[in-house]
């Protein structure tokens, strides 16, 4: 079964290589989807694929790579979208 959820990652994520955390760990759990920051601070992040695959995706991104501090990952369902790669992407 297929999900899609959209996160919003907040605390010290830009400048700590985050969108290449997440873009490097999407690609080995077979996740689409695309990653972005945002001009609040915040980090946008769009996965969708198999159920457990997007759960575990979740739990990396509320960790974060070393030299981040995540204070707080809002997430929303949203409709299967059907990417075909994992993109990191620039406002």
């Amino acid at each position: 079964m297929k999900k899609s959820v959209r996160l919003y990652v907040d605390g010290t994520v830009q400048g700590v290589f985050f969108r290449a955390f997440v873009k490097e760990n999407a690609e080995r759990f077979n996740v689409k989807g695309f990653v972005r920051n945002l001009e609040d601070g915040r980090i946008e992040v769009f996965l969708e694929g198999h159920v457990e695959d997007v759960k575990r995706m979740i739990e990396f991104c509320k960790k974060g790579p070393k030299h981040s501090k995540i204070r707080k990952v809002d997430v929303k369902n949203e409709r299967f979208q059907d990417f075909k790669v994992f993109k990191v992407m620039h406002i």
